[in-house]
């Protein structure tokens, strides 16, 4: 069963995988982000979970970015949502009612996509993606192919890119080991996430499947997105200026959110009631991990 409980543990069993990070004595407790204000001056704010469940706005989200901004905090939006590009992100929020323009969203896609030449010159990287995909947003020498649509890129491709897991099935999972065990290649990741929340309960993710591929290969990957640094140190660029002490990771999990805002050494605040621990109590899980946020706050 895909629950609240059986996502924690997996996070906690690839622990040694994480980046390390050190934590505050006691988390301060908050109604929402309004009194985390006094705190700092920029947020840095995951998508799922803190400004939306699926494709739903989360109640009152809209109206905190906008009384954030009065206050003249900056926003940065990170998200490990690698199905989508950055055009198609800000179409979504846009839709959804927040203002964030171009350079105020950060991308997990976006991150892996501007490394991909790098790490495999001029081969193809057969890709798990969504269905319409068309990589357009990604740099003209990077050459990516719809793994669903031909399933002999296992045995042609130069690489294995994971961006979504809306076509991903068991057997998918096998094919790839198989593939790599036979001839080893690259396997970058876009989205770390082993669950995500949506309206229906929690979607499994392309860093699940990652991992479950690496068990079975013995191959190392290439993370991009929370809780890695590539990711942070993206989104900190866009708020050179501001001490990190005085910016926060705000998001509805430990282990991506709150462990990799610690690692890049900002604060961090844990959103309880719309992502993750939507109804559970989070101490049991902040004391089990000893990741501790620097603050805990039930909504946006």
């Amino acid at each position: 069963m895909i629950d609240t409980k059986w996502a924690f543990q997996r996070y906690e069993s690839l622990r040694a995988a994480l980046p390390s990070a050190a934590f505050c004595q006691d988390s301060r407790n908050g109604r929402d982000l309004s009194d985390t204000a006094p705190d700092f001056d920029a947020y840095i704010l995951d998508a799922f979970g803190v400004l939306n469940r699926g494709e739903t706005a989360i109640e009152g989200a809209v109206e905190q970015m906008a009384a954030l901004r009065a206050l003249g905090k900056r926003l940065i939006v990170l998200t490990n949502a690698a199905s989508y590009t950055r055009g198609e992100i800000l179409a979504k929020y846009h839709r959804l009612g927040f203002d964030f323009d171009a350079s105020e969203v950060v991308s997990s896609r976006d991150v892996a996509f501007a490394n991909l030449t790098t790490l495999l010159p001029s081969q193809v990287w057969a890709a798990a993606a969504a269905q319409g995909d068309d990589f357009s947003d990604a740099p003209t020498t990077a050459r990516i192919a719809h793994l669903a649509d031909n399933p002999d890129l296992l045995n042609t491709a130069g690489g294995i890119l994971l961006l979504s897991s809306a076509r991903w099935r068991e057997a998918d999972t096998a094919a790839v080991v198989q593939a790599l065990q036979h001839r080893p290649r690259p396997l970058v990741v876009a989205n770390p996430d082993l669950v995500a929340p949506r309206e229906e309960g929690l979607s499994l993710e392309p860093g699940l499947i990652a991992h479950d591929i690496i068990a079975q290969t013995g191959l190392r990957a290439e993370f991009y997105g929370k809780p890695y640094g590539n990711a942070f140190e993206v989104a900190l660029n866009q708020l050179a200026g501001i001490p990190r002490h005085r910016i926060a990771m705000v998001g509805d999990t430990l282990h991506t959110d709150v462990l990799g805002g610690a690692a890049a050494g900002i604060g961090t605040i844990l959103i309880t009631d719309h992502g993750l621990f939507r109804g559970h109590d989070v101490a049991p899980f902040i004391r089990s991990s000893g990741i501790r946020p620097d603050w805990v706050v039930a909504t946006t």
